[in-house]
Order: C-alpha cells, then sequence, then structure tokens
C-alpha cells in the first residue's frame, strides 16, 4: 500500500494566480509593464505554495508597486486549459478600490520585474495586451460595476 505522499503525487497541479484591479479618480484602470515580455498586465502574479489567492495577491501588490492595501472582494476566476506551452491554470482577480492621489504618488515599482504603470480608460486598453487578459478585465470591470457571475472559462 501507497504512502500518502505517493499518493499527493499523483493529484493534479494547476498554476495559481492572482491579481487586482485599481482606480483612480477618473475611473481609469492601472495596467503595469513587466520588463520581461511586451504586453501589459495587472498588477499580481503567481499565487505560493500554501498560500491564499487573496494572500497572494496582497504580497504581490506589496511587491511590485510597494502599497500595503487591504484586497477587497473577488471579481472574477478565470480557468484556463493547458495549451501547447502552458499547464492550466486558475486566476483569480480581485478589486483593490480606488487609489487616491497620494497612493499614486508612493507607487514604487519592482526595478526588476516592471518598467512603467499608466491608468487606461476601458476604450484606449493598450494593444499591448493578451486577448485573455483584456477578456479578463473588462469582465472584472463589469463585475467590479454592477456586479455578476465572477467565473470565465478558457482564454479567448
Amino acid at each position: 500500500m501507497g504512502s500518502n505522499k505517493d499518493y499527493l503525487e499523483t493529484l493534479p497541479k494547476k498554476r495559481m494566480s492572482a491579481g487586482c484591479l485599481f482606480f483612480d479618480d477618473d475611473g481609469r484602470v492601472l495596467l503595469v509593464k513587466p520588463t520581461y515580455k511586451e504586453t501589459w498586465e495587472t498588477p499580481g502574479g503567481i499565487v505560493e505554495q500554501g498560500e491564499s489567492p487573496k494572500a497572494g495577491c496582497r504580497r504581490e501588490v506589496l511587491e511590485e508597486l510597494g502599497l500595503e492595501r487591504e484586497i477587497g472582494r473577488l471579481l472574477l476566476v478565470s480557468y484556463n486549459a493547458a495549451s501547447e506551452s502552458k499547464t492550466e491554470s486558475l486566476v483569480f482577480v480581485f478589486e483593490g478600490g480606488v487609489l487616491n492621489s497620494s497612493e499614486i504618488e508612493r507607487i514604487k515599482l519592482a526595478d526588476d520585474e516592471l518598467s512603467e504603470y499608466t491608468f487606461f480608460s476601458r476604450d484606449k486598453l493598450p494593444e499591448e495586451l493578451s486577448s485573455s487578459l483584456r477578456k479578463r478585465v473588462l469582465t472584472a470591470w463589469k463585475h467590479y460595476e454592477d456586479g455578476g457571475d465572477p467565473y470565465l472559462e478558457n482564454r479567448s
């Protein structure tokens, strides 16, 4: 009879990440530009082993933006099936709320990860935004404003 550890090794492994939507006083969403790829992203990242999605989001916001903030309600969970280049994943998007001008001035980007940040209006999201992230951002934005089903399946 195998051990519990042997059994645990047989269980599927999914990647988990968590991001946050922050807004400015004009209702625009904050996106960040990673140094390691061409596309814009929401602040956030990989949820570590033994860490809840919300705790991972809080940690990533502190690491990436230098802001210590309470993370709000869940806006969206997105399931992404495996592809040739990635394993299957779950992405959690939380509400970060509105950043006031003093909080925006205190943003300190993680130099080794991010080169810039910008606030974007819904109709002026950058072209350098993957189609899956664009859909996640727009769906989560709608849930931020109106509520709604926080579950989205697959990238397209």
